[in-house]
């Protein structure tokens, strides 16, 4: 007798939705994954994002997907657009390259060098996030594009401002070759085992 089939979804999480399926205590009104789409009850997601951050998130039934991707010793690369206020110098991206202290369950914490930091030449093309970034009109913003291995609770948020740029919006755009694509805030797209395990490990599925 075989087992229950092993399913994958892609999300693009919007901002303001928490990364959980059970209500959140004291929010009544507040959204969670369960309120945008009828997933599976023993769907779960690997990897979260805040509720103030939005893009790629990979949900799914498969319980050995979760330690092959989020444990540390794999460096599973993460890819992010960062819009953050003001434009970071050479010095401020080799930092965010080569690692920044920030605080992680209240003790310092070193961060690993990062796999790329780009300053992007043009706005990337995104849905308009609702509500939208409060600007500061004296002040000009940038976006970078950051490659990380790690995924601490505000990693990238912490990075940013521990090098002086405060981070205005968050898109997770990929997880290895897993991507974001023409995916729209709230869409949901259900893909292939194997599809999953060739963009994430560059092979078959694992045996069972």
């Amino acid at each position: 007798m075989r087992g229950k089939a092993n399913r994958y979804f892609l999300l693009y999480k919007p901002y303001g939705v928490h990364c959980r399926f059970s209500a959140v205590a004291g929010g009544q009104n507040t959204p969670t994954l369960q309120s945008l789409y009828n997933f599976p009850k023993d769907v779960y997601s690997l990897g979260r994002l805040d509720a103030d951050s939005e893009g790629l998130l990979l949900l799914t039934n498969d319980s050995s997907l979760n330690y092959r991707l989020l444990n540390p010793h794999f460096a599973h690369r993460r890819t992010y657009w960062v819009q953050v206020e003001g434009v970071p110098d050479a010095k401020a991206l080799r930092q965010l390259y080569e690692g920044v202290t920030i605080t992680v369950n209240h003790k310092p914490y070193h961060t690993q060098p990062a796999v790329e930091v780009a300053l992007l030449q043009e706005t990337p093309v995104l849905p308009v996030r609702y509500p939208p970034v409060r600007y500061r009109a004296n002040i000009p913003t940038a976006w970078l594009q950051l490659t990380l291995t790690e995924g601490k609770n505000r990693q990238v948020r912490s990075m940013a401002a521990a090098v002086g740029y405060p981070v205005l919006r968050l898109v997770r755009i990929a997880i290895e070759q897993l991507r974001l694509g023409t995916l729209q805030p709230g869409q949901v797209k259900e893909i292939s085992e194997n599809t999953v395990y060739r963009a994430l490990f560059n092979r078959p599925p694992f045996k069972k």
